[in-house]
């Protein structure tokens, strides 16, 4: 089952200016031929192949014809990216530079789909963007998914300042992880250039910004045509707590209120004007890209979007999206649409039923690739209610490496190949996990075009 490093293992270039260690040598994917197998080694990491077989039969699988490079919840880390791009064999890195990478011949016609959370947690949002807008502009092919951390940014900025009951809470609910990209912002572009005696008084930032008292009363009653009673509760009781953590988290890096005030005023000039400097970003956003069987999302599936995904397609669901974003962003992102990036399949989330399956299968599409639930062993294969999921979420970004002990600059990368062969790369894994579609799928079809409808 092992072999030593083999043609289909990415050329990794420049691996002398990414101080990460890759593996070298690959291992079939799903590890284990059967369940005997599984239940003697006590690894259930991964569904097993014969339980892919089983599940394979009588679909006819499209493979997609281009080759699809995937990274998911990066979280404001660029050395990780650049771990990550390295380890697909879409870029040679030249240099310690951030501008120090070229395209390969592969990552030229390849597809670059960014699945979602740039944002947040990570050491600097501003950087990893910056890397992801200089892949754009050396040529790649990029697809930009939405996450739950990017939406939740957008919607905070866009509600700052709101007294409705609906969204006078919507700033303070980004909480404590968006105050690096804050500090970024104040470093990089305020300080030193505005008259800080100037600046409004903390009272007067927590009247515009924080929800008022009044909000705690009113909030559930303004919502319940869209938010379920449980969320409605859970999202009081976070809010309270938020209101605490946000300040204790500025203090912490020197930030006044009103260094915020004009670090989120300055945040709208850069990501809600076409001129800003990272416009592109959530202008460019999609739900979900659709390549053959297989449709990338952020998080997950759930029943109603299996019927827009069956009546609509994937050009549907991203139409319907792309309207929230310009017309109701609260309904975005606590509405069924928004699951897509939110639901780790919890009782609250919506669910993903038999029906749901149906509904997806009906539509071709028998894999969902996915990240938001972060693993730490790579990437691994599940079963959920009836349909296949790749989670690709591998814990990257060295702020979540921290809180699950794992050591060193982390990367890892989803590969899919026109030859049938699925990859997954991760610095936690020591062996190249290796999907071959001919093994364990039946009824493939390589294509030579996306389908995106």
């Amino acid at each position: 089952m092992l072999n030593t490093r083999s043609a289909d293992i990415p050329n990794y270039s420049g691996l002398e200016w990414i101080h990460a260690e890759l593996p070298q040598e690959r291992e079939a994917w799903p590890k284990f031929a059967n369940r005997i197998l599984v239940d003697a080694s006590g690894d259930d990491y991964d569904l097993t192949r014969e339980e892919l077989v089983h599940y394979s039969k009588g679909k006819p699988w499209i493979w997609p014809g281009d080759t699809i490079y995937f990274f998911c919840d990066l979280h404001a880390d660029a050395d990780a990216f650049f771990v990550s791009l390295v380890a697909s064999g879409g870029i040679e890195k030249t240099g310690p530079g951030d501008e120090d990478f070229d395209l390969t011949p592969e990552g030229r016609v390849a597809k670059f789909v960014i699945g979602g959370d740039c944002l947040d947690k990570g050491p600097d949002n501003l950087r990893l963007l910056s890397v992801l807008r200089s892949l754009i502009q050396k040529g790649a092919r990029v697809e930009l998914l939405a996450g739950n951390h990017d939406v939740r940014f957008l919607v905070g900025l866009f509600y700052a300042g709101s007294r409705d009951p609906r969204h006078a809470h919507l700033f303070v609910r980004m909480g404590k992880k968006a105050v690096p990209i804050f500090s970024e912002i104040w470093e990089r572009y305020l300080k030193g250039k505005v008259d800080e005696s100037k600046l409004l008084p903390d009272e007067e930032v927590k009247r515009r910004l924080w929800p008022g008292d009044e909000w705690f009363d009113s909030f559930p009653d303004a919502v319940r045509d869209t938010v379920t009673e449980t969320k409605i509760r859970k999202e009081v009781r976070r809010i309270r707590e938020k209101c605490v953590e946000l300040s204790a988290h500025l203090a912490a890096r020197d930030m006044t209120l009103g260094m915020l005030w004009a670090a989120q005023e300055k945040a709208k000039e850069l990501f809600c004007s076409p001129e800003g400097d990272f416009g592109w970003y959530f202008d460019g956003m999609q739900l979900a890209y659709r390549a053959g069987s297989f449709l990338f999302v952020h998080a997950g599936i759930d029943d109603l979007i299996a019927r827009v995904l069956r009546r609509g397609g994937v050009q549907g669901l991203n139409s319907e999206f792309r309207r929230l974003v310009d017309e109701d962003l609260f309904a975005l992102y606590h509405g069924p649409v928004g699951n897509a990036f939110r639901t780790k399949y919890r009782n609250f989330d919506l669910p993903l039923t038999a029906r749901g399956v149906r509904d997806l299968h009906r539509s071709g599409i028998y894999a969902v690739v996915h990240g938001h639930r972060n693993i730490v062993r790579g990437q691994r294969i599940r079963m959920r209610e009836g349909l296949l999921n790749f989670e690709c979420d591998a814990s990257v970004d060295r702020n979540t490496r921290i809180v699950e002990g794992l050591s060193g600059i982390g990367g890892a990368v989803t590969i899919v190949r026109p030859d049938g062969s699925l990859l997954g790369i991760s610095t936690d894994y020591k062996y190249v996990k290796v999907l071959d579609a001919a093994a364990v799928l039946e009824m493939t079809a390589i294509v030579g075009a996306d389908q995106q409808t």
